[in-house]
């Protein structure tokens, strides 16, 4: 049985998410009580293998008996059900904007607690589910297409077996992803910003690439990132890890770390079945290559 639990704070994306893997085939459940999950387990495991469907839950500050899921999933099979968390999150003054503008009530608001409230305490209400997620996706920075375009690559598409990586170029001007298991800071490399018939382009862009192709240090902090990684993620793919998110930041997103995040995806694609990227600032054309 393949089961997903979607997850995360009111406003972060949850709707688009389940319909995205309702889209990809899976038996979708809003706002599903957790002290029912046992009974759907229970009534999917005692169907063939080849018939039984998987399912999508959301799992909220709407759901009843949400502080005994850390039970429930401490009890789960994994030899019977693969079982996946998934926490969408966004910073909180995001989730204050777009409340604002749909006009939504959130579910935790009263006469005593504003929106602001309300969001602070969800956050301490869906913390034992976060501490639990397998994958955690930070939509501050995404459209709905982006995030039904992520679910549908790194969740509903059956992978091969082992970890799955997501390699994410961003720039510190703009905040580091807080959804990133690892971050790499290149902003000590040669800036081809500085060179002016490069800055309008990106890092996946032939000229910028020649250019740091040439450059010594860019190798060389190539090999160290990469032996670094080839060490390490075999650990977390032996202590069960799922996902992996890497992200590789310099100071505007657009040249030095989207050639590394290229050149990383290209290398470990080699390797591992399960490898993704993404380029956070290069996908927003509002933002100008400023640095």
């Amino acid at each position: 049985m393949k089961l997903i639990i979607i997850s995360g704070r009111s406003g972060s994306g949850k709707s688009t998410a389940l319909r995205a893997l309702e889209d990809a085939g899976f038996n979708c459940i809003d706002n599903f009580p957790v002290e029912l999950l046992p009974s759907l387990v229970g009534n999917v495991l005692s169907e063939p293998a080849a018939s039984a469907p998987a399912y999508a839950v959301c799992i909220d500050a709407r759901s009843h008996g949400l502080s005994t899921f850390p039970e429930f999933h401490a009890q789960l099979d994994p030899a019977a059900i693969h079982c996946e968390i998934i926490y969408l999150d966004a910073l909180s003054g995001t989730l204050v904007k777009r409340f604002s503008e749909t006009r939504r009530r959130h579910p935790l608001t009263n006469d005593e607690t504003d929106l602001l409230q309300a969001i602070e305490a969800e956050k301490q209400m869906l913390g034992s589910i976060a501490n639990l997620a397998d994958l955690t996706l930070d939509t501050t920075l995404m459209r709905g297409s982006e995030l039904v375009e992520v679910v549908r690559k790194q969740i509903a598409e059956d992978r091969s077996p082992g970890i799955s990586l997501l390699f994410r170029s961003f720039g510190f001007k703009f905040g580091v992803p807080v959804d990133a298991d690892m971050v790499f800071d290149i902003r000590c490399l040669p800036n081809p910003y500085w060179v002016e018939a490069l800055r309008p382009l990106t890092g996946a862009d032939a000229a910028v690439v020649d250019y740091l192709a040439g450059q010594p240090e860019v190798q060389e902090m190539f090999d160290d990132i990469r032996s670094f990684l080839e060490r390490w993620i075999p650990r977390f793919e032996a202590n069960n890890r799922a996902y992996l998110n890497i992200a590789i930041g310099c100071t505007g997103g657009r040249h030095r770390s989207v050639y590394m995040t290229e050149r990383m995806r290209s290398h470990f694609a080699e390797t591992f079945d399960n490898v993704l990227v993404r380029h956070r600032e290069t996908a927003l054309p509002e933002r100008q290559p400023e640095e």
